[in-house]
């Protein structure tokens, strides 16, 4: 429980308790700075909540690589809570001892103003109650997600408390990196049955932070992540190189009846178009890309990772808005052949069934200029 003896204090709160957030910040946490406990909210339901509070927030980490699994006890996170929990919320986010505030809640979540609504009410009790400065650090794969984050506050803030937002928030651009699947029966079975939370994720992990804690933070450099005043090209790095990737394996693989981006990978025609996907989008602004790519080609067929493709295409509208249309935006800006990125848009438009009339939703002014490169494929 949280304050007991043999856990750390909650000085961390965080919103969208899901999978992703305990491979990732409970992980960085607990390696980091184990002193430093977290108390987490779910996006929308209450299910996870329960489970975890039912067995002291405690769960197995396992980091699954091609040849063999490392098991971790996970304790840093010490409190878990329903969405519906606004007063515990309000209660923790108000103490002085909580110096961070930590989101992920997709790209979607910053479209709906229900989670922007619970952290300003939430935001509104620090404020009443004198507990000082906080930094608010977004998780999600979108660029700028730290003025992405204080932009989607401040819209639903009143006056006075975006005042005080301005003077006391810090909001802190991430990217955030590890491949986590959806936890299965057969992972649960794995691990015996008793522990109902497990997550199982890849060995990999990374996390880039720009911004400012006034608050004070853990000692994350401890756990590998990196502290940087340039967080555009490490977020152009993994949007375009990762995240477009898993896009086009996503929306190409699907039709071709694969299930997994292991199984895609293992598709010669896949991995062509992934290839010419590369060197477009690693062509400028990505550091280190050939180490990285190489990197991403072993994450990528790590076939005990079970990397849903249905999973990834998911709200596939919003991934393409941050991930390919900038590309091929900029592609288009220097003269250079786009269809490698425009592909995955293709697929996109064949697989949902969409007509061409969708791309004006993705860019203004798009349909016209980029029917000439779809081959034809796609409906006007």
């Amino acid at each position: 429980m949280p304050g007991s003896t043999d856990r750390p204090p909650v000085r961390i709160v965080h919103i969208g308790l899901g999978a992703f957030h305990r491979a990732h910040q409970v992980w960085f946490t607990q390696l980091g700075d184990p002193d430093w406990g977290v108390a987490a909210f779910s996006g929308r339901s209450t299910r996870l909540a329960g489970t975890l509070t039912a067995q002291d927030c405690r769960y197995t980490l396992v980091e699954r690589g091609p040849e063999q699994d490392v098991h971790h006890r996970m304790t840093s996170l010490v409190a878990a809570y329903g969405a519906d929990r606004q007063d515990e919320l309000d209660r923790l986010v108000a103490s002085p001892e909580v110096a961070v505030l930590t989101l992920t809640i997709t790209e979607v979540g910053y479209a709906d103003p229900t989670a922007p609504r619970r952290l300003v009410r939430a935001l509104d009790a620090r404020r009443r109650s004198g507990a000082g400065p906080i930094a608010v650090v977004p998780c999600d794969n979108v660029r700028a997600n730290g003025a992405r984050a204080r932009s989607a506050l401040l819209s639903v803030a009143d006056r006075e408390l975006a005042r005080w937002i301005g003077d006391h928030v810090s909001f802190v651009d991430t990217v955030s990196d590890r491949i986590t699947p959806a936890t299965t029966e057969a992972d649960i079975a794995g691990l015996g049955g008793a522990d109902r939370a497990p997550v199982v994720t890849e060995p990999f992990a990374e996390w880039v932070l720009a911004g400012e804690f006034p608050a004070g933070r853990p000692a994350w450099e401890r756990a590998g992540a990196v502290f940087t005043d340039d967080i555009a090209p490490f977020e152009r790095r993994k949007l375009r190189l990762l995240n477009g990737a898993h896009l086009l394996l996503a929306m190409a693989g699907l039709g071709r009846g694969h299930g997994t981006v292991a199984d895609a990978m293992a598709d010669p025609m896949l991995t062509a178009r992934l290839e010419e996907y590369w060197a477009v989008a690693s062509r400028r602004g990505v550091p280190d890309a050939t180490a990285y790519l190489r990197q991403l080609r072993t994450r990528f067929t790590n076939g005990r990772i079970r990397h849903a493709l249905a999973q990834i295409s998911l709200d596939a509208e919003h991934k393409l808005r941050e991930r390919i249309v900038p590309l091929v935006e900029e592609l288009l800006a220097d003269d250079v052949d786009p269809a490698p990125a425009l592909r995955v848009v293709e697929d996109w438009l064949v697989h949902t069934g969409q007509t061409t009339a969708a791309l004006d939703r993705l860019a203004a002014g798009w349909a016209a200029d980029t029917r000439l490169h779809l081959n034809g494929r796609c409906r006007s």
